[in-house]
């Protein structure tokens, strides 16, 4: 018997849920159930999961487990950005092997092209804007990026545009950045809307339980998940649930909770969006991994993005809301002078499962236990992704995406503690200082 030690405990000022329409929640299992199938966790990767194991197994139920609401927890709070492009940080042109990028490209593409068929059949509202994305650049280091990552797509094929800071200002409003590489592939999305959306348009055989917290699991001889109401036993298990996979008793030590945080204004008035000028709606990704993520969002207000915590039970830290709201706002008034009485309506923070070699899980974890696990920063299509190809795999369909994942090596080891929170804190607080004005 397992017994988790940790469970997901996001906090309660997430724009994205709050600003999305709202639902009613499933009510949480109570009693005994019996399935052959059982997924944990209902955000990006889950939801897919569920969806095609539903599909691929009509006459079956599957039952899908959320510890907390769906589109409260981490699918809800990103910045809300559908990339399709791989990004190798560690490669020199961010592209490095051009037939693995190629794969990469591919595995994004699915996910995106899935999200959007979704979205498309059931009349999904998540302000979905195929816009694109621009990636800029304040600092020297930052333009050194933009033109090594110009170069990788080129190589790879990919369409993108550099952009000047004057031409840059016309469409995103702000002079703050001296230049800008633009890709047109990415949506931009509310998340939690998107999340919720998924959630009611599962097909019927998909029984969803939210606030249902896994507390204790035996794996022999049958799975059975345990929690304060009831207890659930399953032929098979998937786990979609990220950093808490290792809670599960699997890649421990192998993944990294890394928290991000976020404020959302209050929506622009007319006078102030005329003043703002360029797009009505747009996304920018930093240059520096540690820089600032800024949106406008098509119901007109601002999002910026950055900072960073190590938490390693993956749960939220109120502490680091109160510090890491005066970085948004010194980044906001950087970036925005001629705005200076908007104010933040919320701030909150989101996990990121990180691994230190940057790949994620996907497969068997045990006997008749499955999962893709560590998303990296890319849970939107490759969360999605993956747990389509998992779903799609457990119900006998395979193709050369499937074979990719399954063959990738998976998450390298971490060092121990207190070594590992050390190590990560160190380069978490240097990258930070090292964006400089892309902070």
């Amino acid at each position: 018997m397992v017994q988790i030690s940790s469970l997901p405990a996001d906090d309660k000022t997430c724009g994205w849920y709050h600003l999305s329409q709202k639902r009613q929640a499933r009510p949480a299992h109570t009693g005994q159930s019996k399935a052959r199938w059982v997924v944990v966790g209902a955000g990006f990767t889950g939801l897919a999961a569920a969806r095609q194991l539903a599909l691929g197994h009509p006459n079956d139920e599957v039952i899908l487990v959320e510890a907390q609401e769906v589109g409260f927890g981490t699918s809800g709070r990103n910045a809300g950005f559908a990339i399709d492009l791989p990004h190798d940080i560690g490669a020199e042109d961010y592209i490095g092997d051009i037939d693995n990028a190629k794969t990469v490209l591919k595995l994004n593409l699915s996910g995106q092209r899935y999200l959007k068929q979704l979205v498309d059949t059931y009349g999904i509202d998540c302000q979905m804007k195929f816009c694109g994305k621009y990636q800029a650049a304040v600092e020297d280091r930052g333009m050194a990026v933009l033109d090594a990552y110009r170069r990788g797509l080129e190589k790879l094929g990919e369409p993108c545009e550099m952009i000047g800071a004057e031409a840059l200002r016309e469409r995103v409003g702000t002079s703050f950045y001296r230049q800008a590489l633009f890709t047109p592939g990415t949506a931009l999305i509310q998340p939690s809307a998107l999340v919720k959306g998924l959630a009611d348009t599962l097909p019927s055989n998909v029984s969803l339980y939210e606030h249902t917290p896994i507390l204790e699991v035996e794996y022999s001889p049958r799975i059975v998940l345990k929690h304060a109401n009831g207890s659930i036993e399953a032929d098979r298990l998937v786990l979609a649930n990220n950093a808490f996979g290792m809670y599960f008793g699997f890649l421990k030590g192998r993944m990294l909770p890394i928290f991000t945080y976020a404020s959302i204004t209050r929506p622009l008035t007319e006078e102030e969006q005329a003043r703002l000028g360029g797009d009505p709606y747009w996304g920018i990704i930093p240059a520096d991994p540690f820089g600032t993520t800024v949106r406008r969002t098509p119901d007109q207000r601002l999002l910026i993005r950055n900072s960073f915590s190590f938490n390693p039970d993956g749960r939220a830290k109120e502490r680091y809301l109160e510090r890491f709201i005066e970085r948004h706002r010194a980044s906001y008034a950087r970036r925005f002078p001629m705005l200076p009485n908007v104010d933040f309506e919320y701030t909150w923070g989101g996990a990121l499962a990180m691994t230190r070699n940057h790949n994620g899980f996907f497969g068997q974890l045990a006997p008749n236990v499955y999962g893709a696990l560590g998303c990296n920063g890319l849970g939107v299509t490759r969360g999605t992704a993956t747990g389509k190809l998992l779903g799609d795999w457990l119900s006998g369909q395979d193709d050369e995406l499937t074979q990719y994942l399954l063959k990738a090596p998976g998450p390298c080891a971490n060092p121990p503690q207190p070594f590992l929170s050390m190590g990560v804190n160190m380069n978490l607080r240097w990258g930070q200082y090292r964006a400089g004005a892309e902070s």
